[in-house]
């Protein structure tokens, strides 16, 4: 994964029918997330927004041996 990628752990995600769903964006912070959240409801009152922390972008650390 690119080290821009784990930059951005907070991800905005449109929640689909049948379990499905599309990413967004991604963010650095959880105030941008919730900055773009505000305005994506705005826009579109009827669709099914979430922020969520996505860890696995973040970069692994491990322990000295």
């Amino acid at each position: 994964m690119p080290y821009k990628e784990r930059l951005n752990p907070w991800v905005l995600v449109r929640l689909l029918p049948n379990m499905q769903r599309l990413t967004v964006g991604q963010y650095r912070n959880r105030s941008d997330a919730d900055g773009h959240l505000e305005i994506l409801r705005r826009l579109m009152p009827h669709g099914k927004f979430v922020v969520i922390f996505n860890p696995d972008l973040l970069p692994s650390r491990q322990a000295d041996s």
